[in-house]
């Protein structure tokens, strides 16, 4: 009787660890925020009518698809109002959605940006969503609302609005709380909702990506990247361990890790001739020729949604010296991948650098380890791949068929990683090789901003209106 109660306790353990490995994708880019799951096996060939399982109509957002279980998760925003969906896995059926406690939405990209734009995370009871717009909130699997951690709206760098998404671990939920004002990694506990720590960056402007977690030589450390450097924090206590400068001057990525490395990837405006706006160009928008440059001068122009971020004074006008100034900001970066090596602590020095690549980085999109390698992704729709441990070339800077900007990261599975356009064009290519081989591409037609999630036999694709699931 005793044997026969152990066997089924075992079995039910092992039935309950595999369902939760081959089911869950918690939060952006699934584990660790690394892009890969280690057991699914989407379809190859996949687009609307082939290999489609459902599509429903969704409220636009840039946030991925959370997956544990049953359910997906995203935020949304509709009608002016932030939300939390819960959707259903078998048929994308919305199983419940809450709105979120924003009296005020933060500045955000007209076109670019969104104020749904973090992915939540759950750890398969609770899930956690953030809005820059008033903070973090979280619900149960059934839609009640747990706990709410009230935030200031956050202070935009240059009118793009908040990137981070939340990351669980270790009982806490982390957040990217860079801005234009003080910027710090908040940690607040995930059954109270009340702050566990939260780290001042002083030394660090805006950033836009996402805390994840590295085992450095034994210690659990958060590490984040922002404006000029990287940092890494203890997880437990917020205390910083080490930083590394000689980034570029705002980061969008966010790391991952592999072959006992740590790998950061990122590329901003200022360092390469002709990708700032000089007085010369944007003199043309001065139509009293008074020397600056109003709102009402640039409204209906291409430029109109960047004009807080070039009136680096804010004082309501765009002159010479607030672009020389940005100029002279953004020129300090420095547009890199490189690899970091475990156990250094302090201010690192280019010893703690394994090696580094200055080609083929991605502005908006993280880097990718699958396999024993690095994969990039360039606007314009050019790849790069990479020996993880030595930096060794495989190929540089090969064109896909998607020559288009890209936000959404790439992703890997079952031998393949998964690249999607922000113009809406998706190519599947085989993991490895000296070149990137294209085994399948799709155009959806709309713009995809959100990084897809893969699950078991499925991919979970977001373009601007939709939401997809794919599998054979």
């Amino acid at each position: 009787m005793k044997l026969s109660s152990l066997l089924i306790l075992l079995t039910t353990v092992v039935h309950t660890s595999t369902y939760a490995a081959e089911t869950w994708w918690p939060q952006f880019r699934g584990p660790n925020c690394s892009g890969v799951s280690d057991t699914a096996k989407p379809p190859v060939e996949f687009g609307p009518g082939k290999n489609q399982l459902w599509k429903v109509t969704v409220p636009s957002g840039a946030s991925s698809p959370c997956v544990w279980g049953d359910r997906i998760f995203l935020t949304a925003f509709a009608d002016g109002k932030l939300e939390t969906l819960c959707l259903s896995r078998a048929d994308g059926k919305v199983l419940w959605h809450r709105p979120a406690p924003a009296d005020k939405l933060e500045e955000f990209h007209a076109t670019e940006g969104s104020p749904a734009a973090a992915t939540p995370a759950t750890d398969g009871k609770t899930v956690v969503s953030y809005f820059g717009s008033c903070g973090l909130v979280a619900y149960d699997f059934s839609g009640k609302e747990l706990w709410q951690h009230k935030l200031p709206v956050i202070q935009s760098p240059g009118s793009f609005g908040s990137g981070g998404s939340p990351v669980l671990a270790g009982g806490i939920v982390l957040v990217n709380r860079d801005q234009a004002g003080p910027c710090s990694l908040l940690a607040v506990d995930l059954k109270t909702g009340k702050k566990a720590w939260e780290t001042p960056r002083t030394d660090i402007g805006p950033g836009f990506g996402t805390p994840m977690l590295w085992n450095n030589a034994g210690t659990d450390e958060v590490v984040m990247s922002g404006s000029l450097k990287l940092k890494a924090y203890d997880l437990h206590t917020g205390k910083e361990r080490w930083s590394l400068g000689g980034l570029p001057s705002f980061t969008c990525t966010t790391p991952v890790v592999g072959d006992g490395l740590l790998f950061f990837a990122g590329w901003a405006p200022g360092k390469e001739a002709n990708t700032m706006p000089t007085w010369a160009m944007m003199s043309q928008f001065d139509k009293n020729k008074d020397g600056a440059v109003t709102p009402d001068e640039l409204k209906g122009t291409e430029m109109e949604a960047f004009f807080r971020s070039l009136d680096v004074n804010r004082d309501g006008k765009i002159t010479k010296e607030d672009l020389d100034s940005l100029a002279a900001t953004m020129s300090k970066g420095e547009n890199i991948l490189l690899a970091v090596k475990p156990g250094s602590k302090g201010e690192l020095s280019e010893d703690a650098v394994a090696w580094k690549q200055t080609r083929g980085l991605p502005y908006v999109p993280s880097p990718l380890y699958y396999r024993g390698r690095v994969y990039l992704v360039k606007d314009g729709g050019m790849a790069s791949s990479y020996e993880a441990k030595t930096g060794k070339v495989f190929y540089q800077q090969e064109r896909l068929n998607a020559a288009s900007s890209f936000y959404a990261s790439p992703v890997a599975a079952d031998g393949r990683i998964y690249f999607a356009s922000l113009n809406g064009k998706v190519i599947v290519v085989e993991a490895g090789g000296e070149a990137p081989k294209t085994l399948h591409s799709v155009d959806f037609g709309e713009r995809i901003s959100a990084s897809p999630a893969l699950v078991e036999g499925v991919i979970y694709l977001r373009t601007a209106t939709a939401l997809y699931a794919f599998g054979k």
